[in-house]
């Protein structure tokens, strides 16, 4: 990987960092906090290679109607799905129940 990636990569860790207990957000809406409105498959590919980093919650970063596109990186058969059911959020058939509930918008840092 380049230093680009890398800092995009650290960047997206940052965000994903504030993302509260009990809350979600999209691949999307983290790239477009960052200004990278058409990277959101860029941020997957970060939350896919931050599975080393117990401070990045991964399983807290799901599609923009709230899927759990991302399930298939985490260990264990429905481990993803698992951690968000311990925060209180209900998932049926891969998808968040009350996506608007559970949704969680990031803003920069000013």
């Amino acid at each position: 990987m380049t230093d680009k990636n890398d800092n995009f990569f650290e960047r997206v860790y940052a965000v994903a960092r504030q993302i509260p207990y009990g809350k979600v957000t999209s691949y999307g809406a983290i790239a477009k906090v960052l200004g990278a409105t058409r990277s959101a498959r860029m941020v997957g590919w970060a939350m896919n290679a931050s599975h080393n980093l117990e401070d990045v919650p991964a399983h807290r970063v799901v599609n923009r109607i709230g899927l759990l596109t991302g399930k298939h990186h985490f260990d264990g058969t429905n481990l993803m799905q698992q951690l968000l059911e311990s925060e209180g959020i209900e998932v049926i058939d891969n998808q968040i129940i009350d996506f608007d509930k559970h949704f969680w918008i990031p803003e920069m840092d000013k």
